[in-house]
């Protein structure tokens, strides 16, 4: 029986097979290269995508910031507008208050009371005078808490002058009565009044 050697045989499949492993390996290794590499393509254009938002996002909120801050800035004009406008209407609903007040005084002051100063704060009216006697100065406050301009008479000093002439000095306050509301004057009542203070001042 002949007998047949298989080693040269058995070699030649083990390179062959190491060499076909080494391809499969090589193939799987650029495969993975490939792969990794378009994973790689496609998370940097995810992530360019996404600066790219994160970039229009920080824009718009800037120009809302800009716009926000343009807004508090005309608000802010508004208030000191609206500020400046009622006191210019106060000013034009009182300006014919300070001539009914001065009418007033005159018309309240009795017979023996002169006044030396006048000085208003406010609503607040402060008078200095001097009085023949005491009794002109009580009869100067029953006439401003009779006016219709005037209300409140109180009296601060009152002192006997002493070789400078007689008669005696006296310093009083009184409270200005305004006929004209702080309000928008919408109500019948501030119409009325507003009405009846610009007849008077006709």
């Amino acid at each position: 029986m002949p007998r047949i050697n298989l080693l040269p045989h058995r070699e030649s499949k083990r390179k062959e097979r190491k060499l076909q492993f080494m391809v499969a390996l090589g193939a799987a290794a650029a495969a993975a290269g490939v792969a990794a590499f378009a994973v790689y393509l496609l998370y940097g254009s995810w992530i360019d995508a996404q600066q790219h938002r994160n970039d229009q996002l920080r824009a718009q909120i800037k120009l809302l910031d800009k716009q926000i801050e343009e807004i508090n800035n005309l608000e802010s004009a508004k208030q000191k507008f609206i500020a400046r406008m009622e006191i210019i209407e106060k000013l034009q609903r009182s300006r014919p208050e300070i001539v009914h007040v001065f009418d007033e005084i005159v018309r309240t002051l009795p017979e023996g009371v002169y006044l030396t100063a006048v000085k208003e704060t406010g609503t607040k009216l402060k008078f200095d005078g001097v009085a023949q006697s005491s009794t002109r100065v009580s009869s100067f406050m029953r006439n401003i808490d009779g006016s219709q301009w005037l209300r409140n008479p109180g009296l601060e000093v009152v002192q006997t002058n002493k070789g400078s002439g007689p008669g005696s000095s006296f310093t009083l306050t009184a409270d200005q009565i305004s006929a004209a509301p702080l309000d928008d004057g919408s109500g019948p009542k501030n119409r009325a009044v507003r009405k009846a203070s610009l007849e008077a001042s006709r």
